[in-house]
Order: C-alpha cells, then structure tokens, then sequence
C-alpha cells in the first residue's frame, strides 16, 4: 500500500491508547482513537480512583501517544449511534474494537434490587465524575455499609467510603461528590469475601492503603483468616498473597483506637440475600467452610448485618457493540490472536484488544502487552487487508456531523482540561473534574470558538 493505512481504533482507554501507540510507531499508519464519551483515557479517567495520583499519572504517557500527527482523537461517538460498522469499513482499512468491560456481574440474590443496593461501577462512575452517572444518585445517609468482592475495586470503594471529604480535596473529584462525603454518615464498612484470604484478588498495595486509613481502625476476624491444603500453596508460591497475609494477620491483632469509621474486612462468607422493606436494611450472609481444593461450601450457618447501602463488586463483563460479533456466555468479541471471529471465520480488517478481547484479567499494564500482539497480528495482515472505499480524512468527522453527532476533537479535550484546571485554581485545588455532559461540550464549544 502507498497511501497511509487508515486504522480505527474504538476506545480511548488505556488498551485503545496501547494499540494507537504501536500502530503509530510503525511508518505509514494514521490512527483515528473513536470514543463514545468526549474525553479521553477511559478508565484511567472514569475508573481509577481519584486519590490515587501515582496511577492517574499515567494520562501523561497517553497523552503523548494522542499528540502524535499520525493520531486523532475523536470524542462523543459512539458505535450504532450515528456510526455503523458499515460505515467504519467505508472509511477505514482496519477497525480495532477496544471498549473494555463495562458493567458489574450480578450476586442474583433476593433482594438485590432493594434501594440502596448498587453495582460498585455505578458508585465508582459517580466518585470520578462519569458524564453518565446522577449527580445525586447517592446521598450516604446510611450507617453502614456492605461491599461485596475482595478485589481492588472494592478496596478502592471501601477506602474511598472510609475516607473523609477534607482527605480528598486534593483530588480531581468532583465538588457534588466531596460535598456527599463531607455529609455521611456511615460508621462502619464491611468488605467481605466468599473465599478465604488465599483467594482474595487485591495486590498488596492496594490492600495495604487500607491500614493506613487515619479516619477508620481495620478490623480483621483471625478465625476468618484459616488456610486450607490449597491456600497453603498459594501462600508459599505466590509473593502477593503471601504479604497479603501477613498484612491481614498484623491488622487481626491490632486494638482498635477509637477511629470515627471502621472497615471490617470478611472472609468465607457468602451474601444470600438483601433484607428490607423497600430499601436495603441489612444483608444476610452464610458462613462458607474451605474445601481444600480452594474453592468453598456453605455451612448453612447464616447471620445478618446491619446495612443501609450494599455495593457488589464480584466481576465484570463486556457488553455487546452494534453489528460486532459477541460471545454472550463469555462476555467478548470472539477473536483468535486479536483477530475478529464473524461466525466462526476471521473477519478481514476486524480485530480486538483489551478486557473486550480476554476478559476482565490483569492489571492497567496487562494490556500493553495485549495490544502488542494485536497489533502484530493485524500489521502481518496488511498486505491482504481490502482497502477502504473513502479515504479522505475528513469524510467520516463530515458525515457524522451530518448526522447530528456533537464530535469533540483534541482541540476540544484541551479546552475541557483547562477549564477543569481553572476550577481547581478557583477551588485552590490542581483540578476539578467537570460531570455534567452539557458543561463539557460548553467547554469544548470555546476551542472552536477561538479557531473561529
């Protein structure tokens, strides 16, 4: 091919960004980073969490790969509104699908609908200041708290819940979050487990934050903290869960200090139902016993906690995109190699990366490595791949402009990054996250302004 291969990439997280980044390096590709929201980074905007600094950090790296000549950003496009494959395959000659997991696996339990109970996802896309999210969807006004899931979300989202409004003023939060925080009343937190602290999912990083909470004492049961044959195993070959152990065993020994909130971290119980009239009032949980194989079976011994809120953080899975393939039972686009599976045959031009691609596994890293071998995969087909049909890069944003769609171009995430900038200065802050929808494409109007 002598014109540039044209190659889109739909998904601006960081698994998008990879894939842009390794397309980008190789001469003679030009990569539009389509994205159903109007700003970029993905998670690493709307799922990390705001305290942590060191992770968001990362936007910086991916900046970087979106300020290159041979990569355009576009924003507030979403496939199968306004935008076909169809249409995708008219103006590019190659389409890389990148949109993650986007929702929380049920606990399919009665009760789970009850008010107050929520996915953790909701309550994370709420704290960053996700354009889709209420403002006032939750108020904290309850006492205490159930987070079911041991994995770095819910650390996040207990930790967060922990925290007080005055320790994240230093973040990008929103000012409608802080003020929901500074007004909880929540006391006491429990994060609890199915399995027991061998299988816990946390890196021990993230659980150690925990015990370094200044406004709530970690409280750990030592019974719950028992190993079968197979979690003796995991202890002595696997590094993390070995320091998560030893972590969770000092904090079981720990004398509470008097802390304004406390989290109880649980093991080997399983949430079987919601109780409540209308609204949660407690969660009722069935105490597990191991099994030696690293799995768990129920005692049939219950007890009830005490709970106004119940947030559920046990997996995710993606969700299917307008006319691409997708394997329901396991939640992704059929692919082989990255290679995009259209009943049982490769798609030509078509291909896939990230959660969407392998699963809800591995860390924000994970996924370079991922779109590495995407990329690879579709850089060998190129000599085969058809080209596309209309190959003036104007045409698609012309098209979609015809079509009612509102673009915001990286001209117009700048103007929405410096208006959040002169939030955090007018708030004596370094940013102040803007999560109203209308707001940002406001902001993103005054870039076209000054090009006028």
């Amino acid at each position: 091919m002598t014109d540039p291969v044209r190659v889109a990439v739909i998904g601006s997280g960081p698994s998008g960004l990879y894939a842009a980044d390794e397309l980008s390096k190789h001469g003679g590709v030009t990569v539009d980073v389509l994205d159903r929201l109007l700003c970029p980074y993905g998670l690493l905007r709307y799922g990390v969490a705001p305290d942590h600094l060191k992770m968001k950090s990362l936007e910086l790296t991916l900046r970087k790969v979106l300020e290159r000549p041979e990569v355009r950003f576009l924003g507030g496009v979403e496939l199968g509104d306004r935008l076909t494959v169809d249409d995708l395959r008219e103006h590019y000659d190659a389409v890389v699908y990148a949109t993650g997991s986007a929702v929380d696996r049920r606990l399919n339990i009665p009760g789970e609908d009850l008010h107050g109970s929520f996915s953790a996802t909701e309550f994370v896309a709420w704290y960053c200041g996700h354009p889709d999210s209420e403002v006032d969807k939750f108020t904290l006004d309850a006492r205490e708290a159930v987070v079911v899931g041991v994995g770095n979300v819910a650390v996040d989202v207990a930790r967060i819940l922990a925290k007080t409004a005055q320790e994240l003023r230093v973040t990008d939060m929103p000012d409608h979050v802080l003020d929901v925080l500074d007004a909880s009343t929540i006391t006491d937190i429990h994060m609890v487990g199915r399995r027991g602290p061998a299988q816990a999912k946390f890196t021990t990083k993230e659980l150690r934050e925990l015990g370094e909470l200044a406004n709530a004492d970690v409280v750990v049961d030592p019974a719950e903290l028992v190993l079968d044959a197979a979690g003796e195993q995991v202890v002595e070959s696997d590094k993390t869960v070995r320091r998560n152990l030893e972590a969770l065993r000092e904090w079981s020994q720990r004398t509470p200090e008097g802390r304004p909130r406390r989290l109880h971290v649980r093991f080997l119980h399983s949430p079987v139902g919601v109780l409540g009239n209308g609204r949660v009032e407690g969660v009722e949980l069935e105490r597990n016993e191991l099994d030696g194989n690293g799995g768990v079976t129920g005692t049939g011994e219950q007890t009830t906690i005490p709970a106004q809120l119940l947030l559920r953080s046990v997996g995710y899975r993606g969700l299917p995109l307008s006319g691409v393939p997708f394997d329901e039972r396991a939640g992704v686009i059929p692919h082989q190699q990255g290679r995009v599976h259209r009943d049982g045959a490769t798609a030509p031009g078509e291909y896939v990366v990230g959660w969407i691609k392998r699963g809800p596994t591995g860390v924000i890293g994970t996924n370079k490595g991922d779109a590495k071998e995407t990329v690879a995969t579709l850089l060998s087909d190129l000599d085969e791949l058809p080209r596309a049909p209309h190959r003036d890069p104007d045409a698609l944003p012309s098209l979609l402009e015809q079509r009612g769609a509102c673009v915001v171009t990286w001209a117009g995430w700048e103007a929405i990054s410096a208006a959040e900038e002169a939030l955090g200065v007018a708030a004596g802050r370094t940013r102040v996250k803007i999560a109203d929808r209308e707001a940002l494409l406001t902001a993103a109007a005054e870039a076209l302004r000054q090009q006028g």
